[in-house]
């Protein structure tokens, strides 16, 4: 694994335990150059901590990245929570700090989605009330209403999770989000992606782009260049039922509006509105000739390029119509032609 270093600012409870709720990292970064490699490694071992301004301001001086030395020179600013986090090796979370880096590292585009052992991620990170003053603990919550309304102001809590929404700690360029809420930190979003408003993406999941998504993109799942998701149309990810199968939708795709898959397709696919495809799903496969090929389950399909899914109108039997290049047929299949 490459290494990977980030300096950020941290956000604790007020009670004596002193507690990391999430951490803030402006510019991570990997391997650097040699003076600031050299600084770090003297410095700071591997793993994550607190690092005082005077430590950051030492590698800011190193640092020959525009952009990372302006985010470091910025932390300076600061003594308060500063920590750092360093990676040498893919290893299982260990600590929130590390949590938080590996969600950073996905939406900033420096780790696509599966690409991290993310095993733990759950157990380090803490359920977090999400207000528009920022993460509180969950039981400091009831003490700051009731002091945010007798000083008159209204305390909005947006939500009560253990990941926050991207936009709140990273903005990759070259994309429109219409509900921010709906983007959890730790999304992948390429370069050209527009999610709207139905649109929704999980963390280690996202689009390659540029790509529409106005459906769900669940956990595990990559949508490839060019494929859209209709509105309120899912992917079924590893948290939802998935199993260990990851499910991705190639280039040039289409799932329509409350469509869904729970087979990983491959490119220039389409699945009608309204259709949802799971591995058990009983299919009949038509070739381009419209001569019937055979039934599967829609496990046997997985992964193949070139189909259209669609119910048929009169019988309402599951279609899949493609051209036998598309697909590799089992033997018995091939018995029935």
């Amino acid at each position: 694994m490459t290494q990977i270093y980030a300096f950020g600012l941290g956000t604790t409870t007020t009670s004596s335990t002193g507690a990391m709720l999430d951490c803030f990292f402006p510019a991570p970064f990997k391997t650097p150059g040699t003076a600031l490699a050299d600084a770090i490694v003297s410095q700071f071992p591997a793993g994550s901590g607190e690092v005082t301004a005077e430590t950051i301001q030492t590698f800011a001086e190193a640092s020959t990245d525009g952009p990372t030395r302006q985010a470091l020179l910025a932390l300076c600013e600061s003594d308060r929570n500063l920590c750092a986090v360093r990676l040498d090796r893919d290893e299982a979370i260990d600590s929130t700090a590390a949590a938080y880096l590996k969600l950073h590292l996905l939406s900033h585009r420096l780790a696509l989605p599966n690409s991290q052992n993310l095993d733990n991620i759950f157990a380090r990170l803490p359920n977090v009330a999400w207000t528009s003053d920022g993460p509180l603990a969950v039981d400091e919550l009831p003490r700051a209403l009731l002091s945010a309304r007798v000083k008159g102001k209204n305390l909005q809590v947006f939500s009560v999770d253990k990941f926050p929404r991207m936009t709140n700690y990273v903005v990759p360029g070259g994309v429109r989000i219409a509900d921010a809420s709906r983007i959890r930190l730790g999304a992948y979003l390429g370069d050209g992606t527009t999610v709207m408003h139905e649109g929704f993406i999980n963390f280690n999941a996202g689009a390659i782009g540029p790509n529409m998504v106005e459906g769900r993109i669940s956990q595990g799942v990559i949508l490839g260049a060019h494929s859209d998701l209709g509105g309120s149309s899912s992917t079924m990810g590893t948290l939802s039922g998935g199993g260990a199968i990851t499910i991705s939708i190639g280039e040039n795709c289409l799932v329509g509006a409350n469509a869904g898959t729970g087979i990983p397709l491959g490119d220039r696919c389409t699945i009608e509105a309204g259709l949802y495809i799971t591995a058990g799903t009983p299919i009949m496969v038509i070739d381009e000739q419209g001569a019937e090929v055979g039934q599967v389950k829609g496990r046997e399909l997985a992964g193949a390029s070139d189909m259209l899914f669609i119910r048929n109108g009169a019988t309402g039997r599951i279609e899949c119509r493609t051209n036998r290049k598309a697909i590799a047929l089992n033997e018995q299949l091939h018995a029935h032609n």
